[in-house]
Formats: structure tokens, sequence, C-alpha cells
């Protein structure tokens, strides 16, 4: 049975950090490209980061660039999201997710964990 599970969210106050954590079991994603959307209440689900199987590529959403920085552990089968200089926008429920490409749709990730919540104070 596929399974990512995230963990490692929280509540911070605006600039500290967070960092989030995906184990993938159950198959070998390992090969799989690997990223992290999240969802506010009332929004949509918007794209934050993803990495290539090698971890040779990596995407950002602008609203992100310079304060996360998404990596792989050394088995590829591990996603992480450190998350620095937090903002009160950040809020919202982040979810790792595997697909076959580098994308920034929700469409392009086969596989999704459950979620994690991240709030942030002002």
């Amino acid at each position: 049975q596929v399974q990512l599970v995230e963990s490692g969210g929280g509540l911070v106050q605006a600039g500290g950090s967070l960092r989030l954590s995906c184990p993938a079991s159950g198959r070998t994603f390992s090969t799989y490209a690997m990223g992290w959307f999240r969802q506010a209440p009332g929004k949509e689900r918007e794209f934050v980061a993803a990495i290539s199987w090698s971890g040779g590529h990596t995407a950002y959403a602008d609203s992100v660039k310079g304060r996360f920085t998404i990596s792989r552990g050394n088995a590829k089968n591990t996603v992480y999201l450190q998350m620095n200089s937090l903002k009160p926008e950040d809020t919202a429920v982040y979810y790792c997710a595997a697909g076959t490409v580098v994308g920034t749709r929700p469409v392009e990730y086969a596989y999704w964990g459950q979620g994690t919540q991240v709030t942030v104070s002002s």
C-alpha cells in the first residue's frame, strides 16, 4: 500500500522556521519527482516546491523563493521542506505528493499524503 506521511508542522511565530518531512513507503519512490503543495481555508491547493528524482532539479513558487528549500534524503524516498522566515500568509495545510514529473499542478501528482498543519502567528 502506498503511503506518504507528512510530519513537522506546528505553530510558529512570524520569522521562525519549520522543517517538514515526508517519507514514502510501499513503492520505489526513489525514481519519482516529489512536491509540496499547501491549502489555506477557502482557497485552492497551490504549488509550493518540487524536486526531481535525482535531486538535481528543483522548482519553487515565487511566494516562497529564497525562504523555502526542498531536498531529498540520501535514499531518495524522503522529501523535506525547510521553511525559514515564515509569514502569517504561509499558514495552511501542507501536503507532499509523488509523481513522474517536476510539475506545478496537483493533477501531475498521483500520490498524496494526508497533510500537516502549519500555523504562523503574527
